[in-house]
């Protein structure tokens, strides 16, 4: 039996003892959870033939040890997804379903692009992570593509949206205290809006309007004000107090429903944050890069923020996010005021300025705003005139379908017809994010999918009678 004598001829338990304690799916030890430094013996499972799921089993199967082993935070649609190729998925039983989902808008080049995923393999050949104490090429050439294309002068790298809105939520506060270093009363709160969505960690959550996602983890950051989305005086009264370190908002709100914001609200919030000495903040987490069919979703309101986040399509599908900032802020951030050990590294870095290159072709650009437009008049001319239908609005290939009832039921049909799609604002808008890759047949073979699927609205309204 082996064992380790140490100081005090303490032994570890044998490798039997460590069987009997840990059980995996077919009662063997699963020796992937752990490994010390010194060899004790303990033997890993035998894989076997397990395919591309990396797991031997039905959907059924898969579900189900889901269900015993993960923290129940999903309540995921019944699909086991094995791969994916273009705008198309595949379940583990092989059937196939059209993706207008795209890992909620982050598949931007779809799923297996051959200049993303050589950029993935070289990449992982060279170096794959090293932290932030040394420099690393690749996070360079990503950061000067996002200056060179952006308003910004500087990039911080984070892991996600939320974590690129912690990090600004940080710059907001400390750009303040730089600014006003004797000041006793600085500008600490922040304005947010209705339908918004910034993230799920505390400080991101507290800008997040959805009350049931904040409540169960109250008290969340104090000195947060919702105001509704688009009220131009309300806004510009609360920043004229002088309480407001830094106003966010989503040009075009995604989670809360595709709402664009008019050009005018935009232009009060930026002349009133100059006035008041306030950041203006813009999450491009779901609605940049491409999604809108401009590279940034402000464009064309030609109105620029101080700070932007970026998350999702970034990396076309590997953790990341990013915060633009001009020199003004980046002047008041020191060496330790922010930090992340896996932010930027070398692998997830190569991955984006391959999805960077390719999304901020004009070429490629043009195509997703014409590809849009011609999506946008399919679904108005298809489903405009189902008594369900309130409104089909967006822009690029970021489109909402309001509906005057839960959306859930259309979901669920068109999942079972081959069509993936989302729900956003009250449960009520079916959200259509697909890559932006996708070609104008799968557009319309989309819409005739959501028209066959139209009557389940109403068997589900006369069930709930």
């Amino acid at each position: 039996m082996p064992s380790i004598h140490l100081l005090l001829n303490n032994t570890l338990p044998s490798a039997s003892d460590h069987r009997r304690s840990f059980s995996g799916l077919d009662g063997s030890f699963n020796g992937g959870r752990a490994v010390a430094c010194v060899k004790v013996g303990v033997q890993g499972p035998d894989l076997g033939n397990s395919g591309k799921l990396g797991f031997r089993g039905t959907s059924k199967e898969v579900m189900e040890a889901e269900g015993r082993v993960m923290v129940g935070t999903y309540a995921r649609a019944p699909v086991v997804i094995s791969h994916g190729e273009g705008c198309k998925l595949y379940d583990a039983e092989g059937r196939e379903y059209l993706d207008m989902a795209a890992g909620i808008a982050v598949n931007a080049l779809g799923h297996g692009d051959p200049d993303w995923l050589k950029a993935v393999v070289d990449q992982a050949n060279t170096l794959t992570h090293v932290s932030n104490i040394f420099y690393s090429i690749p996070q360079v050439e990503l950061a000067e593509r996002l200056v060179a294309c952006s308003f910004a002068d500087r990039v911080f790298f984070s892991n996600s949206g939320t974590e690129a809105n912690e990090a600004a939520i940080k710059f907001a506060r400390k750009f303040q205290r730089f600014l006003h270093p004797d000041q006793k009363q600085l500008a600490t709160e922040f304005i947010s809006f209705s339908n918004s969505f910034h993230g799920r960690t505390m400080g991101a959550l507290a800008l997040t309007s959805k009350e049931h996602y904040r409540s169960p983890f109250e008290p969340v950051m104090p000195g947060v004000t919702f105001l509704e989305y688009g009220n131009i005086h309300a806004a510009r009264e609360l920043i004229q107090s002088g309480k407001i370190a830094a106003v966010f908002v989503e040009p075009v709100q995604g989670e809360g429903g595709i709402h664009s914001a008019t050009k005018e609200f935009l232009q009060s919030l930026r002349s009133a944050c100059d006035d008041a000495g306030s950041l203006l903040v813009f999450d491009e987490v779901q609605c940049g890069l491409g999604r809108t069919g401009y590279l940034w979703a402000h464009e064309p309101y030609g109105i620029f923020p101080d700070i932007m986040t970026l998350a999702k399509p970034l990396a076309g599908g590997l953790p990341i996010g990013a915060v633009l900032v001009t020199e003004r802020v980046a002047s008041a951030i020191k060496y330790g005021d922010h930090g992340s050990t896996f932010a930027g590294g070398p692998l997830v870095c190569k991955a984006a300025v391959a999805v960077l290159d390719k999304i901020s072709k004009p070429a490629f650009l043009d195509s997703v705003s014409k590809k849009g437009q011609h999506f946008k008049e399919l679904l108005i001319q298809n489903l405009g005139g189902n008594q369900h239908v309130k409104e089909v609005r967006g822009l690029g290939l970021f489109i909402g379908i309001e509906l005057d009832v839960p959306a859930s039921p259309l979901v669920e049909a068109c999942r079972n017809s081959g069509l993936l799609i989302l729900t956003a604002g009250k449960g009520n808008v079916i959200r259509l994010v697909p890559p932006l890759i996708i070609s104008e047949e799968e557009l319309e073979l989309a819409v005739e999918i959501l028209l066959k699927c139209l009557p389940v609205l109403d068997e589900s309204l006369s069930e709930s009678k």
